[in-house]
């Protein structure tokens, strides 16, 4: 069995009257790619920010390799250490580039910071090699560089720190299609080539189809189906996941029998879940 590199157990977090996250728990093996799928407000992409860092949870666990990362870390080093472990890449790559530093400055700031002793002009180059960029890039600024361009500048500067789990929130949803699946075709690449774990936000069950081997579907805050990707797809056992999966447009697809059955289960309240909120990668 594949180490596990993250392991999210009974997490809740609370703003005032709402619970954007309750008890979710799951876990991510090395090299595995686990996708969180749901509608706006369901508690997908609050769940990746507090894996990653930027918020936190009000109570449960979350921990990497092994630590732990509740509470505050002391420290420079320390600090350093703990961004390294888990790095995010976001949907819109210009709002997270800064526009007046080149791909190759922005590269070397990170090294820099990161690891101060290293070669960074040789890991510079592997990097922009690894995302498919060329030469031609290493000056080029955010506003010159199509969407795809800049997306691989963001995945490379994630990826200069070496991290265990790399989180995508949204990371193809602002991209054209073509260029959807050569993102797509790329992180398949580098996960074969590091080992590195991914943790797919989206909304996008096509996505999900295409780069994940695990899913977990989260409804107001709570998991309500976890399983493989092909289980979950093919054979959906909630009706909220059957409900995403009817919403996708298609030859006789029937936009009104969507909207009543999306009207029928907001009247419900969401069901303890059969998986304990439980999803558990092994690649």
């Amino acid at each position: 069995m594949a180490e596990t590199v993250l392991h999210v157990n009974g997490v809740h977090r609370r703003y005032g009257s709402v619970q954007a996250v309750d008890d979710v728990s799951f876990s991510l093996a090395r090299g595995g790619s686990l996708g969180i799928v749901g509608e706006s407000g369901s508690g997908k992409t609050t769940t990746a920010r507090i894996v990653v860092g930027l918020e936190s949870a009000d109570s449960g666990q979350i921990r990497v390799r092994g630590t732990g990362r509740t509470g505050r870390v002391r420290g420079r080093v320390a600090r350093l250490a703990r961004a390294r472990e888990v790095q995010m890449v976001f949907q819109d790559p210009f709002l997270s580039l800064d526009p007046r530093v080149g791909v190759e400055a922005a590269l070397r700031e990170t090294l820099r910071l990161h690891f101060p002793g290293a070669d960074h002009a040789r890991r510079i180059a592997e990097l922009l090699d690894q995302v498919g960029l060329g030469t031609r890039t290493r000056d080029a600024l955010p506003w010159q560089l199509s969407g795809g361009q800049r997306q691989r500048v963001a995945i490379a500067r994630a990826l200069a720190v070496e991290p265990a789990i790399l989180v995508l929130d949204e990371a193809v949803a602002a991209l054209d299609v073509s260029v959807q699946a050569q993102i797509l075709n790329l992180l398949a690449d580098i996960r074969v080539q590091t080992g590195v774990g991914y943790l797919f936000i989206t909304h996008d069950l096509g996505v999900v189809r295409c780069v994940t081997d695990d899913v977990i579907v989260m409804r107001q805050g709570r998991i309500v189906e976890a399983g493989s990707t092909e289980q979950v797809l093919s054979a959906p056992q909630h009706p909220y996941t059957r409900l995403l999966l009817e919403s996708v447009p298609r030859p006789g697809w029937d936009p009104h029998a969507i909207a009543a059955a999306r009207r029928a289960l907001h009247h419900t309240a969401p069901p303890s879940d059969s998986t304990n909120g439980q999803s558990t990668v092994h690649n």
